[in-house]
């Protein structure tokens, strides 16, 4: 410890201990603990396993397309809905206070790079009594400053604040991965609308026909023209038409609701203006994939899963420097008077207090903490090469299914005008009494079956859109630049 008391002034030592302090400094920077981290080199296929068809493109995916590629639907109301969910979604803002507290989150580790400082004043009065003394009065004002500093001479702050800011990083992709599944959400959850409102409309305009034919069975019964086979037969198809809309209206009202709790709203607040039938949305004929590494670079979640290695890398480095000494200084400067006005040139007193902190023995507990975080960062590493998987897994997938879902649909549509165009067959000579009421049955359920299986199939087609987008890591473009001009716009 050393203790040097001066009267009026101490520029000459505060000088010699700024420049002890300067010199500390430079020694901060000599060296950093634990591993440098280097990004993962993955492994990828040039093009993908999936075959390319139903208008699927190795080209390069345009961000502006991908960024907003709702817009590619063309369809109004979804765009309107998707501002909207961006704006209310009480997800998206739960992801955005997870940023805002791993900024600041940052910002404290930081601190730990700088010394601190704290400030103390004290003043005091005192006066004798007249009947034990000379009655006198005095006053004694006092000031003190005191500062502390861990000098960062082998890293371990640093890499602190490495982890931060990669934390930070993971925390912002956390976002961007919010927002690519809530958009996919609100536009699968509208085709799910759209979808249901087609086959209930479908099935209300099968049940106008099939009450038709059950009238006229009816009539040809009681005219003697048939027996009540016919009738009953009419009657039975009729009522499990019948039967299909309750479903249909259920499925249409939960997909309303979950629009309205993704838009940030309560259920029902969606219904009136999405109650108005309008057709599924048309996909594009051409959509441009890439090829695997491109989606890989622009997922939310592998690039998450990366900056959450890079901070488990860095952790590893802040365990290493404790092996080795720490080197703190801390000092005070304390000023007294018994004048206020005279408090900057009264008595001063400073103290300089450099230590040395170095942990000889401590049971292996150090060792085995750098283990803990080496053991850390191989979990971290294994996840970001699970989630490349799934990523790529996941295109794999949805590519198949959306090129094949367009196959289904050409061919039920073939199938439904046939199915059409035989019911009429069907009924024409059913009323003309060149047939029985069994092929009239048969026509009309063929017909509401490719019906319904068609107005699935092109909802189908657009949902399976909707994920490629998301797989490719769709959406997240759109909301970047707006948070970044936020956060500016607040530190301002």
């Amino acid at each position: 410890m050393l203790r040097i008391t001066l009267k009026k002034t101490f520029g000459d030592r505060a000088k010699s201990l700024g420049i002890a302090g300067v010199i500390l400094l430079m020694l901060a920077g000599c060296a950093t603990m634990g591993p440098h981290y280097v990004p993962p080199a993955t492994s990828l296929n040039p093009t993908w396993n999936s075959e390319l068809k139903g208008g699927l493109t190795v080209e390069k995916t345009s961000l502006q397309s991908l960024a907003l590629w709702w817009t590619t639907l063309n369809d109004s109301e979804l765009s309107l809905l998707i501002d909207r969910a961006v704006a209310g979604n009480l997800d998206l803002k739960k992801a955005r206070a997870r940023v805002r507290e791993a900024r600041a989150q940052r910002g404290i580790t930081k601190a730990g790079l700088f010394p601190t400082l704290d400030i103390t004043g004290s003043a005091t009065w005192m006066r004798t009594d007249k009947d034990t003394g000379a009655g006198r009065s005095s006053e004694l004002y006092s000031a003190s400053f005191d500062a502390g500093w861990e000098l960062d001479i082998f890293g371990g702050v640093r890499r602190s604040v490495e982890a931060a800011e990669a934390d930070l990083q993971a925390s912002q992709e956390d976002l961007y991965d919010v927002l690519v599944s809530l958009l996919a959400e609100v536009a699968l959850n509208y085709v799910e609308v759209r979808t249901r409102q087609a086959q209930i409309a479908a099935t209300e305009a099968n049940l106008t026909s099939q009450s038709e034919t059950f009238q006229l069975a009816t009539w040809r019964q009681q005219a003697g023209l048939s027996d009540d086979l016919a009738v009953q037969q009419a009657r039975y198809n009729l009522e499990n038409t019948k039967s299909l809309i309750p479903t249909l209206r259920a499925n249409l009202e939960e997909a309303l609701n979950r629009i309205a709790v993704l838009l940030g709203e309560q259920p029902g607040k969606v219904h009136a203006e999405l109650k108005k039938e309008s057709p599924i949305p048309e996909t594009p004929l051409k959509v441009a994939v890439g090829v695997p590494a491109e989606a890989i670079r622009h997922r939310p979640d592998v690039r998450r899963a990366e900056r959450e290695l890079a901070a488990q890398t860095a952790r590893v480095g802040v365990a290493t420097a404790d092996l080795y000494p720490k080197f703190t200084f801390s000092g005070s400067i304390g000023l007294e008077t018994l004048a206020l006005g005279n408090l900057s040139s009264g008595i001063s007193t400073l103290l300089g207090i450099p230590r040395v902190t170095w942990p000889i023995f401590s049971g292996g507990s150090i060792r085995q903490r750098i283990e803990v975080q080496s053991a850390l960062q191989e979990q971290s590493l294994i996840k970001y090469e699970a989630t490349v998987l799934n990523a790529i897994e996941e295109v794999e997938n949805v590519i198949t299914t959306y090129a094949e879902q367009q196959v289904r649909r050409d061919s039920l549509r073939f199938a439904e005008e046939a199915a059409r165009q035989a019911a009429a067959l069907a009924q024409n000579k059913y009323e003309a009494g060149l047939t029985d009421f069994t092929g009239v049955l048969e026509a009309q359920r063929s017909l509401l079956s490719f019906q319904e299986q068609l107005a699935q199939s092109e909802g189908a087609v657009a949902s399976n859109l909707i994920k490629l987008y998301k797989a490719l890591g769709g959406g997240w473009e759109s909301l970047a630049g707006n948070e970044e001009a936020s956060y500016k716009g607040r530190k301002e």
